[in-house]
């Protein structure tokens, strides 16, 4: 599957009261996948949320994922990112369908990564690479990992952890097809800079 380009992750207290049209300024400055990320347990919100993304999606031609959630995403149809405590890809997998996108967190490690591509993962994602305020104790990924997966694995790679327009460059040029990215994008001021943020990733990227 051929997957590059700006992944935006949800973050339910930095959207808070702006959710949606945070979400929809993102989509409009270009993103491949939209992550929701949402760890309550508030399910009748959730799936409101998840339900409201995917419209978005649609209009915007954005393929949604479900962070952790593979029976809301099999209820919605669209894909989900799997962490390492979230059990095996094959059943995901058979639950989801051969298209659905399937991506899986391998932190720092080249063993986890080949065993979710040969798994079926759609993409691997290795991170953190930068201090993060989503996942402040990760273990952090470096360029050198970047250069060694890009040599052994044949599906797109994803680095996720911090990344910023001033950070994101070394990334690219050591291989990620995917820049997964929270803060660096939501955590602007106003919609209008979310966009902009946005089209300065996809810039990077060398995605028009």
């Amino acid at each position: 599957m051929k997957l590059r380009g700006l992944y935006a992750i949800t973050d339910s207290q930095l959207l808070a009261g702006k959710f949606l049209a945070y979400v929809e300024a993102a989509l409009e400055g270009g993103v491949t996948l939209l992550q929701y990320r949402d760890k309550s347990s508030d399910e009748a919100r959730r799936l409101r949320e998840a339900e409201a993304l995917r419209d978005l999606c649609e209009r915007y031609k954005t393929r949604l994922i479900i962070n952790d959630d593979a029976e809301l995403a099999a209820r919605l149809g669209v894909g989900v990112h799997l962490g390492q405590t979230d059990g095996p890809l094959a059943p995901v997998r058979a639950l989801l369908g051969h298209k659905a996108i399937i991506g899986s967190t391998c932190h720092a490690s080249l063993e986890l990564a080949a065993r979710a591509a040969a798994e079926g993962a759609s993409y691997v994602a290795f991170g953190r690479f930068f201090n993060s305020n989503t996942k402040p104790g990760a273990p952090s990924a470096n360029l050198e990992l970047l250069e060694q997966a890009r040599l052994k694995l044949h599906v797109p790679i994803c680095a996720i952890g911090g990344i910023t327009l001033e950070n994101a460059a070394p990334l690219v040029a050591h291989g990620v097809d995917v820049l997964a990215v929270v803060h660096g994008l939501f955590g602007a001021d106003s919609t209008h800079e979310v966009t902009r943020r946005a089209r300065a990733f996809n810039d990077l990227l060398k995605i028009k």
